[in-house]
């Protein structure tokens, strides 16, 4: 018997799998990884099979969707969506098992690209440029964890949505020009951002250490001296956020 889905997921139900991905790694073990929390993000959708929670095919579906799974736990939205609508269309359990063990490699190095690598120090770098422009730490914290929480929620929201939405064709939603592209534009956009952050925090940490000059200097030219013997090996937008970081630290330490 298969769900009839021209009926939307339920409110409730969809609010209640968004909530539980907030904790989808809170079960994370060496063996399955996420897979219990795929289970448990599913399983609010699972009640809606035939026979309810009491049934067997919510049995069989629950114990299909604790296995193994490996993602990008924000991206891990849209293989909860996605093999929620599986179970419900009522999909072959084999062709189920083959789908999601496909979804972890897109998944997880798509989210890694465009949360680690692009997201996360484009943030860091805002709130770096929020406090050279004169605002206090706290004000710098919020800023970074009011735009970063505005990002992976709406990250989360939208995998959920397009998963559910397309299924098992959720593949196409994942070759969208903004997970393929929106990494390189986010990683540029953070390295521009360093570029004019750096002198400023520079000098507001010189003119509130002023005694730190000559040691700011020397350190420069161990910085480019290690720079040339690393020849190329570390990318430059990390460096520039670690440098950013550690002027913030010092500039709020009292000499």
């Amino acid at each position: 018997m298969t769900a009839n889905l021209t009926v939307p997921l339920p409110f409730l139900t969809r609010a209640a799998m968004l909530t539980r991905l907030l904790a989808v790694q809170g079960s994370w073990n060496y063996e399955i990884l996420l897979g219990t929390g795929i289970g448990f993000c599913t399983e609010p959708a699972l009640r809606l099979l035939p026979g309810g929670a009491q049934g067997t095919a919510y049995r069989q579906a629950l114990a299909r969707q604790v296995r193994y799974f490996n993602s990008h736990p924000y991206l891990a939205a849209v293989a909860v969506g996605a093999l929620s609508r599986a179970e419900l269309d009522g999909a072959p359990p084999e062709q189920i098992e083959r789908f999601r063990t496909a979804l972890c490699g897109p998944l997880g190095s798509v989210g890694d690209r465009l949360v680690w690598a692009g997201w996360l120090p484009l943030c860091s770098v805002v709130g770096l440029v929020t406090f050279t422009l004169g605002a206090e730490p706290l004000t710098t914290l919020l800023v970074f964890l009011a735009l970063y929480n505005v990002g992976h929620l709406g990250l989360r929201i939208w995998g959920l949505n397009v998963g559910w939405n397309q299924g098992m064709r959720v593949a196409s939603a994942l070759d969208h020009p903004a997970l393929r592209h929106g990494p390189v534009h986010i990683t540029r956009a953070a390295a521009v951002l360093a570029g004019v952050a750096l002198p400023l925090l520079l000098h507001r940490f010189l003119e509130e250490s002023r005694p730190l000059i000559g040691l700011t200097a020397i350190a420069a030219v161990i910085v480019a001296a290690g720079l040339v013997r690393l020849n190329g090996r570390i990318e430059g937008s990390r460096l520039a956020l670690v440098g950013l970081a550690l002027l913030a630290g010092f500039s709020v330490i009292p000499w």
